[in-house]
Formats: C-alpha cells, structure tokens, sequence
C-alpha cells in the first residue's frame, strides 16, 4: 500500500513540475478600426498596418516579456460603424472625423465599462477645408445658395454632416432649405454621376476625387465655413489604463507614418492608391507639400475649441445633449511617445506649419519664393515638378503638352483660401498681366471685376499663359 508520505511526496513533485513549466503567454488583442479611403486617417491607419509599423513598436519587456498580440484591423467606410465597434468592444482604437469623434466621446460618456479618449490627431486644417459639396459638372449650380429645395445627399453622421449643418446654420438657412438624405460615399457617388440627386456632400477625398474622376465640379469646400476639421484616434480607457505602453506604441508608429510620408510624397502617394484604391494625384492633393492637410498627431488647443463650437451645432439640433470636449481630451500618451522618441511635444503643439513645396522653378528659372501663390505639375516618368507661380506652372504645363509628354495633373492654389486646387478644375480671373486661380466662380468673378478682367477657365487660362511673359 502507498503510505501518507508517499502520496504527500507524490504531490508536492507534481506541483514543483507544474510550478516549472512556463507561464502561458497571455495574448492582448488589438482591435483597430480604420477608414482606409479616408486619406486623412491614413498615416494613423493604413500606412501603419502596410508597413508594420505598430510591431515594431510594441512593449516586449517587463510585463510584456510572454506576451503575444493579435493585432485586428477593420476596415469602415465612415466613422459611425468604428463607434459601434468600440462600444461592443470589438474595437479598441478608432479614427475617424471631427464629428463622429465627438460624438464617440458623447456615447461613452455614459458607459459604465469604459469611456473614449482624443489621444491624438492623424490630420487637420486650421482653413477648415477637406469637407465639400459637389455637383455633376454640367451642372447650373455654382455655390450654396444654388441649392434651394434641391436634392443633397450626405453621409448622416459624417464630418460633412456636421459641415454642411453648419453651413446652413452660418447663413441663417432653414433645416429644409434643400432636401437633406442621408447616402453612403459609393451610393452618393453613383446617384450623382447618374443625375438622381442636385448635389453631394462629403468628407475627403470625395469632393477632390469626383471632380478627378471627371464627372463632378466642387461648388463648396469646408474652408467657407472658417471652422478647423480635423481627424483622429480615440481609445477605450479601460484598455489605455490596462495597456499604456501599446497606446505610447500606437502614437510611436503614427509619427513614424508622418516621416514616411513626407519622405518622398510621390511615392508615398502611388503607395497609398495602392493600397486604398484612391488615386494618388488626389491623396497627393491632401498630404504632398502645402497640401490642404497637415499630419500632426499634437492636439492642438484650436482644434478642440473648434470641437466645442461642433457640439453647439449639434446641440441646436437636438443631436446632443451636454458634452466638453476638453474633458475628453486625454495628451499623456502622445506626450509620452514624444518624449521617448526624444522629441519636443510642446514645439509641434505650438506650431501649424505644414511642409512646404520648394525647390527651383526651371521654367521661369526662379526659386520657389511663396508657396502658396506656387504651382505643380506631374510629369509622367518626371516627377512632381514645382513653378513659382500660376501663370509659370500654366506655362510649362503648356511646354510640356507641347513636346508631347503625359501629364498626370497640376495643382495651383485658390488666391483667396490658400487651398490646393486640380488646376484643370479651377475658374482663373485674367487681367493686367494676372491669371489668378480660384474654386469658386463667384470669387473669379469678384477679383476679375477688380482688375476690369475676365474669368475664363484652364483651356483659356492655358492660352493666355503661352502669348503672356514669365513674371
């Protein structure tokens, strides 16, 4: 028979095998819901998942020394989706737009579980621009008073939602001033390109990408609104205060996406088409040099107090009830990240400047001096060429269609936004010698009055810069 002492030796043998064995690796989930045709989300999202950038990143030491991550990314059109996903804990991060983000904030303000937090900014613009309306280009419409009772699509919920709530409520427009129907980017898209509907809001890239694709003219941008937009991370907070090191990790991979970036745009650019399936001389619009986005993770103070005005809006509108922005901001982690890559959080938060185009105009044979009265044009198997001013980048785009290359598209700048315009798509005022650039007809008009010009478009504009000189 087996004595007492046997068994108990038997016992404490097992347990000390046991006790040897090693730990099971726990496996932390990481959730992470994009907006890949978004382009302003792309370096907190898509850029990060294509080039593996949150890996590199991620905690292997102390408590994370056995710990294996799953790392899940989903895929959305809008941000809506990424809140839901958030709220069954499914998701963990989102990005998305300036109004569905607060409203995210506002729906977790509530839950007992867990409540979100801002903890940083993929893209912003201080103008207020990325949001925009479009119409089919033979269309009659010109600007937004154009629209009365017509019918306007918009995705509800969207950031262009909350601008073109805004723009109503700027100009002192009722709710019903046009007919207001909630459609998808795909569905808005199509009924558009199909003449179903009058108009069509939407956030980036659609106002820029429909005009691209040849059959839309944008009549309204963002910037009209004199409002900053912006995109962004949010975090469920109980993963952040579980897991702050992966949140530090995520911000590490995010500003390292913004040095890829802006590397080498062009490429960058083809990149992202790639992997979007948005054309890269329309991601290149918004994040090339003195595009019409700045990626900046910082959160910048004007960005949170044009959040604050956005809940007003809502609020007028019956959308939302109490909510503070400020208290749902949360900076210690992008803060953190700054500091640990060693770089100076405080300075970026401080400044709004985004990255330039420079170089030497070869055309007119100049320096680029002003950036923003500047111009570019994408020479196939040249590059992105850079000219001091319209009237030289109109010039060499002439040069250049001359000698027979292929042009994938110029870019010139609205004179009195300072927003990147298809250059092809713009209305031009000429006069005393000037060809100025501007979205909208009305304003073309305006400043042609001024210089007893007239407004004609590219084709024209194209033949004045060849019989003018190169000033």
């Amino acid at each position: 028979m087996v004595s007492r002492f046997q068994k108990l030796l038997v016992s404490v043998t097992c347990l000390t095998w046991i006790s040897a064995l090693p730990a099971a690796a726990e496996t932390i989930t990481i959730g992470i819901g994009t907006q890949d045709t978004t382009t302003n989300t792309v370096t907190a999202g898509t850029v990060i998942r294509e080039l593996h950038l949150l890996e590199k990143y991620l905690p292997t030491t102390g408590k994370y020394a056995n710990v294996k991550f799953e790392i899940e990314w989903q895929n959305f059109t809008s941000g809506p989706p990424v809140t839901n996903g958030m709220m069954a804990n499914k998701l963990q991060f989102g990005i998305m737009g300036d109004y569905p983000l607060i409203v995210n904030g506002f729906t977790f303000q509530n839950n007992p579980e867990s409540k979100s937090r801002l903890i940083s900014i993929a893209a912003y613009s201080m103008a207020g621009s990325g949001n925009g309306i479009v119409v089919h280009k033979d269309s009659p419409y010109y600007e937004l008073s154009d629209l009365k009772g017509k019918l306007v699509s918009v995705p509800f919920g969207s950031a262009a939602h909350g601008m073109v709530l805004k723009a109503l409520q700027d100009r002192k427009y009722p709710s019903d001033f046009f007919q207001l129907v909630s459609q998808s980017p795909e569905v808005g898209s199509t009924n558009l390109q199909e003449k179903k509907i009058d108009a069509h809001a939407d956030f980036v890239p659609f106002a820029e990408l429909l005009p691209f694709r040849g059959y839309a003219r944008k009549i309204f941008d963002g910037v009209e609104t004199n409002l900053p937009t912006f995109h962004g991370t949010v975090v469920r907070t109980d993963f952040a205060e579980k897991y702050p090191e992966v949140v530090v990790a995520y911000i590490k991979a995010e500003i390292a996406a913004n040095n890829w970036l802006r590397q080498d745009p062009k490429v960058a650019a083809e990149k992202i088409q790639d992997w979007t399936g948005i054309n890269k001389e329309v991601v290149y619009i918004f994040l090339g040099p003195s595009g019409n986005m700045t990626t900046d993770p910082t959160i910048k103070p004007a960005l949170i107090d044009a959040a604050a005005t956005d809940v007003k809006v809502l609020q007028s509108l019956g959308r939302m009830k109490e909510f503070d922005p400020k208290t749902w901001v949360d900076d210690s982690y992008v803060r953190k990240a700054y500091a640990e890559l060693k770089l100076d959080y405080d300075k970026d938060l401080a400044s709004t400047a985004n990255y330039e185009i420079s170089g030497q105009d070869k055309f007119c044979n100049k320096p680029i001096g002003e950036p923003r009265k500047a111009g570019e044009v994408w020479v196939d198997g040249e590059g992105i060429l850079p000219f001091s001013s319209t009237l030289c980048t109109l010039g060499a785009y002439a040069d250049f269609k001359a000698k027979s290359k292929k042009i994938n598209v110029a870019y010139v700048f609205d004179a009195s936004r300072g927003i990147k315009l298809f250059a092809d798509q713009a209305f031009y005022a000429a006069g005393k010698g000037e060809i100025v650039p501007f979205l909208l007809k009305k304003d073309a008009e305006a400043y042609a009055a001024k210089v007893s010009g007239k407004v004609v478009g590219f084709d024209d504009a194209l033949k004045l810069a060849v019989a003018g000189d190169k000033t």
